[in-house]
């Protein structure tokens, strides 16, 4: 057990950290850190990515109970999100990062609603912080707990893992439209208020 924990923890650190610099992308208001955050989490998620997929195809290359076999095993979970982050999260960063890079003569210019709105679109930091979420069972396996095994225990699991992906969602949704609203020209705000008021 101890080698598939020896497996599993670089994996799960490089999610764990990944879904920390997501989460902080929307509060910079500096240019400049909005660049260097997100090249840090185009390194951070390309390098889960590239992790997660080297256990998992060492693991279907190997036969047997090797500790990379039960490793593998353990990451089920994380194959469906990372790979929306490979998929999505990553040319969405790579997009911000340019668009950030575009002040790069002015590294003091504050950050336009519209790089933080894209910084705060769900499908940056959701897939990133469902994958890191996923290392959770993952190691609580590695470390010998089969949850599978435990019908008392697994139910309760999979509810409460259920709720914290929909309010990892829904705080994402909440906040990607709220930076969305301000970053929306004054003219097009007071029309629709004007418009709600009429009504």
């Amino acid at each position: 057990m101890e080698s598939q924990l020896t497996i599993l923890l670089p994996v799960a650190a490089l999610w764990l950290a990944a879904g920390a610099v997501a989460d902080g992308l929307p509060r910079l208001h500096n240019t400049r850190a909005l660049r260097r955050r997100t090249g840090w989490l185009l390194v951070l998620a390309l390098a889960g990515v590239a992790l997660t997929a080297a256990v998992l195809t060492a693991g279907l290359l190997s036969a047997g109970t090797t500790p990379v076999d039960r490793a593998a095993g353990a990451l089920a979970l994380a194959v469906v999100p990372s790979l929306l982050v490979a998929v999505s999260t990553v040319p969405r960063v790579r997009r911000l990062r340019a668009g950030a890079g575009a002040f790069a003569n002015a590294p003091g210019t504050p950050a336009p609603y519209g790089l933080r709105t894209a910084a705060a679109h769900p499908l940056v930091g959701l897939p990133v912080q469902v994958t890191a979420l996923t290392m959770v069972p993952a190691l609580i396996v590695a470390g010998g707990t089969d949850l599978g095994a435990q019908p008392a225990v697994a139910g309760p699991a999979i509810t409460v893992g259920t709720l914290a992906v929909a309010a990892i969602g829904v705080r994402h949704a909440l906040r990607h439209n709220r930076l969305a609203e301000r970053a929306r020209p004054p003219a097009t705000r007071s029309t629709r208020a004007a418009g709600a008021l009429h009504v």
